[in-house]
């Protein structure tokens, strides 16, 4: 009888502690740095809430990477039945190239990464993002509205991916997939989402239910 290899998946969430002036500065001149602060964290339980759905259908690891606070505050505020990580220093390539080497090193096959800005990223999406893993597909990307992702997973870590990336720009979605190209990895593509970071997306968050 031949054994059938459990893959061992993990979801990384990017978030940042919701502390005022610090989290959502893009949406202070519109909404204030108390009521941006609240945004931030009511979009990070929406994901969280999704993230726990995925959980009820499939084995999934969750790790948090946090900026801001420590992890005692990120688990008061989250609750302790998650991993915590600090996301160190670095652009934000650098960053979700260190988590994303770390767990599929250490505590995955296939491995995916999040941030908590698009209300419209559900449970539904997050499980087809692993299921395109299992398919054997090298990458999947999960596009943006505004020229970044929402989600990129990986089988393997491939460094590459996140250097020479203009990041913060339109051309973030635009730059990964040549280089993706010039590797010559496949793609699997999630449906483009919008996400929220600037005053003329609330709309975005407003519409979500």
């Amino acid at each position: 009888m031949n054994a059938t290899k459990i893959i061992r998946e993990s979801l990384i969430i990017f978030t940042r502690y919701p502390e005022p002036g610090k989290t959502k500065t893009r949406l202070i001149p519109a909404l204030g740095a108390e009521k941006a602060a609240l945004l931030h964290q009511q979009m990070t339980e929406h994901t969280l809430a999704q993230v726990k759905r995925l959980q009820e259908q499939r084995s999934v690891r969750v790790e948090i990477g946090f900026a801001g606070g420590d992890s005692n505050l990120m688990m008061q505020w989250l609750g302790d039945g998650l991993v915590y990580t600090a996301q160190g220093d670095g652009d934000l390539g650098a960053r979700m190239a260190r988590s994303l080497a770390t767990v599929l090193q250490n505590h995955a096959d296939h491995a995916a990464i999040i941030g908590t800005d698009c209300p419209g990223l559900n449970a539904e999406l997050l499980a087809e993002a692993f299921d395109q893993l299992h398919w054997a597909y090298d990458l999947v990307l999960g596009p943006a509205v505004d020229g970044g992702y929402y989600l990129l997973g990986l089988r393997r870590f491939i460094p590459e991916l996140f250097v020479g990336v203009e990041w913060g720009s339109s051309a973030v979605l635009s730059q990964t997939t040549a280089i993706a190209k010039q590797l010559n990895l496949s793609v699997a593509y999630l449906p483009q989402l919008p996400d929220v970071d600037r005053p003329e997306d609330l709309h975005i968050w407003e519409q979500r239910l």
